[in-house]
């Protein structure tokens, strides 16, 4: 198999479990929501610690994922689909909230740190690089001297979720982009804030 051949990867990340389902830490698990939606590939194979789905987008096979582990243990559900499948690390792409992004934000990267996301961490850990793409997505920072572990695990406030969608339907874009043309192509059309 060609790395043109190879399946691409995309994961969310989030906490498992209905009290975390509309929180803004769960914004990756939001983002494979809406890609099942869409493309139509249904989610409910469990396989490598994550909740999988299937199916063939801008003409290529797509895995989509969703870690069952807690945040902080992402990378063994990543580690474990990459080697079943044989995804190799430019197949990657990792969806997670970001703090340091005003809501309604997204930054596309090549490659980089965890910035702080214990998810990240945990999956540059078990892969042992850092070469592989990312998809931020802004959800900003917390108002006044609230503490952000707090922030992160509460609901989108009503006047946010039109935003929301649309920076989902953003996130659908600059993935299917990201298949077709690559990282670059993805981030020079999608970094940024997002229309209201």
């Amino acid at each position: 198999m060609t790395e043109q051949e190879a399946p691409y990867l995309l994961v969310g990340l989030g906490n498992p479990g209905r009290e975390y389902r509309e929180t803004r830490h769960n914004v990756g698990f939001m983002v494979i929501d809406r890609i099942s939606k869409s493309s139509g590939i249904p989610i409910g194979k469990v396989q490598a610690k994550a909740l999988i789905g299937m199916g063939q987008v801008e003409g290529s096979r797509l895995i989509i994922a969703k870690p069952q582990t807690f945040m902080n243990l992402s990378g063994q559900a990543v580690s474990g689909l990459m080697r079943f499948y044989k995804v190799p690390v430019a197949h990657l792409l990792v969806a997670h909230d970001d703090l340091d992004l005003p809501f309604g934000t997204l930054r596309l990267r090549p490659d980089g740190g965890s910035a702080g996301q214990k998810g990240m961490a945990s999956i540059i850990q078990q892969l042992g690089s850092q070469e592989f793409a990312r998809l931020r997505v802004g959800i900003g920072r917390p108002p006044g001297q609230m503490d952000p572990s707090a922030y992160v695990l509460q609901t989108f406030a009503r006047d946010e979720l039109i935003t929301l969608d649309v920076l989902l339907d953003h996130t659908l874009a600059a993935v299917k982009l990201f298949i077709r043309q690559g990282i670059q192509a993805a981030m020079n059309n999608f970094n940024g804030p997002v229309e209201k």
